[in-house]
């Protein structure tokens, strides 16, 4: 019951953050659009380098994506047999990727039903064009997939390293931003994505704690790595 009521209330500030942040940035979306893009060639050229570090092949494939998943596997397992760490490999790589499909998933049914057009076609449409169910990413601004999926991928990392969260959440916030530079996206479809995939990781943390896989709850009902929790009885 208070792991329920624990999902629900982080859910609902989420939501609510995602609501008051959509609402404030979308009347500022054609101007924050096109001041981004019209920043100097070295800052857009090198914002175009590292925006499609934030596609969901590379989250799940990616060279990063192993290198710190093997410091985190070292830190969560450091007490455990040689069983015990495969053990702990699996269930993270099984934490990931139903983090990230459920994200991916999730973006892709929004951008479906919303239909927003993207700021290639602000001259011809503006900023608030909505085609739903048009089948044509032109028509797929919103929410950002990158953003969705770096919030995904760097959220599932706070989760299970709370002591670098600052860290992996500046790097979700870089990869949201680049996608407004190069002009792939707004501002408000950008924070969109961003708490969609940072509830994703939270939701299914919580989801193993409950099984107790990687998380235990600790008394707040919250679910934090069992690494930095005392074992049970003590």
């Amino acid at each position: 019951m208070l792991m329920n009521r624990s999902l629900a209330t982080s859910s609902l500030w989420i939501l609510a953050a995602t609501a008051i942040l959509v609402v404030a940035l979308v009347p500022l979306d054609p101007m924050l659009s096109q001041r981004a893009q019209g920043l100097p060639d070295a800052i857009v050229t090198f914002n175009a380098r590292i925006t499609d570090f934030g596609t969901f092949a590379w989250m799940i494939y990616g060279s990063g994506f192993i290198v710190i998943l093997a410091y985190i596997v070292r830190r969560v397992s450091r007490n455990e047999t040689l069983a015990g760490r495969a053990r702990t490999a699996r269930r993270l790589s099984l934490y990931f990727f139903l983090t990230i499909g459920a994200t991916s998933a999730l973006v892709h049914l929004f951008k479906l039903i919303v239909g927003r057009a993207r700021p290639e076609l602000f001259a011809e449409l503006g900023a608030y064009s909505l085609t739903p169910f048009a089948y044509d990413n032109l028509y797929a601004s919103f929410p950002s997939g990158h953003s969705a999926a770096a919030g995904s991928f760097f959220g599932a990392f706070s989760m299970l390293a709370p002591r670098l969260r600052p860290l992996f959440l500046l790097g979700a916030l870089a990869i949201g931003i680049s996608r407004v530079i190069v002009g792939a996206h707004y501002p408000s479809d950008v924070a969109a994505g961003l708490l969609l995939g940072l509830w994703a990781a939270i939701a299914t943390a919580f989801f193993f704690a409950g099984r107790e896989w990687l998380f235990r709850f600790d008394a707040r009902g919250w679910p934090l790595p069992k690494s930095l929790l005392p074992p049970k009885g003590q």
